[in-house]
């Protein structure tokens, strides 16, 4: 039974570090905690709470290394509240055959967006965008319904919409996921869909990664961590799938 607990909180800490650094890590603990036996909606539910806890984390680490907007933070997360419940809804309601076939797609998505950076490390000057509104309903909608690779979805709104720099993107990220998750989260376990030792097990590593993650978000030197995940979820896409 151990084994489990060493297994998540490992999985936790990859999946945290990946997440603050660009997205993409719910692409390994929700099929982890899937592979442990839980069904498609409880793992997605049981993974909430990992969520929740990590992007505490990191955002306590980027105040702590004075990279913080914390009002723009919140009106950007504010619009993806209203997707987000719905999603969470959708997310409860499904089959688990068909949420970890909506899975596999998703995986084999991001493993192909890794080899393409959303955005470059050159200097850019923010602008306003009204489109970046309706984005961030979507943002939430497609966050409360399965999570995995919402990351990237946020770099790219970001950058490409309101053209912000990196760094401040991933410090808006955590904080939007952090607050999205509170309604998804709560819809969850309203519906019975966390097991709680294991979604704190997941925690404690997601939030260690988070930390360490957040000091270096953005900085280069994650490819050896894109090829293992690439690798990874090509192997749990097939799994997902069936065929093994």
């Amino acid at each position: 039974m151990e084994y489990k607990f060493v297994l998540l909180f490992t999985v936790g800490c990859v999946a945290g570090f990946i997440n603050v650094m660009a997205g993409g890590g719910s692409a390994l603990t929700l099929p982890a905690l899937i592979f442990l036996g839980l069904d498609g909606s409880m793992a997605n539910g049981t993974n909430r709470i990992a969520l929740f806890i990590q992007n505490i984390s990191a955002v306590s680490s980027f105040k702590k290394n004075k990279t913080s907007e914390f009002s723009k933070s919140l009106k950007y997360a504010a619009f993806t509240l209203p997707g987000a419940i719905l999603g969470a809804i959708v997310a409860v309601t499904i089959s688990h055959a068909l949420f970890q076939r909506i899975l596999g797609v998703v995986i084999i998505g991001i493993m192909i967006s890794l080899f393409v950076s959303p955005a470059s490390h050159k200097s850019i000057t923010e602008k306003k965008n009204i489109l970046i509104y309706p984005a961030l309903v979507g943002i939430g909608l497609y966050g409360g319904f399965i999570q995995a690779g919402v990351g990237f979805i946020i770099i790219a709104s970001l950058y490409h919409i309101l053209h912000i720099h990196l760094v401040k993107v991933n410090m808006h990220k955590v904080f939007i996921i952090l607050v999205y998750t509170i309604p998804a989260l709560a819809i969850f376990i309203y519906t019975g869909n966390v097991h709680w030792v294991y979604g704190f097990s997941l925690a404690a590593g997601n939030a260690v990664g988070a930390w360490w993650g957040a000091h270096v978000a953005v900085r280069g030197g994650d490819r050896v961590i894109k090829i293992f995940l690439a690798i990874t979820m090509v192997i749990m896409a097939f799994k997902l799938f069936g065929a093994f």
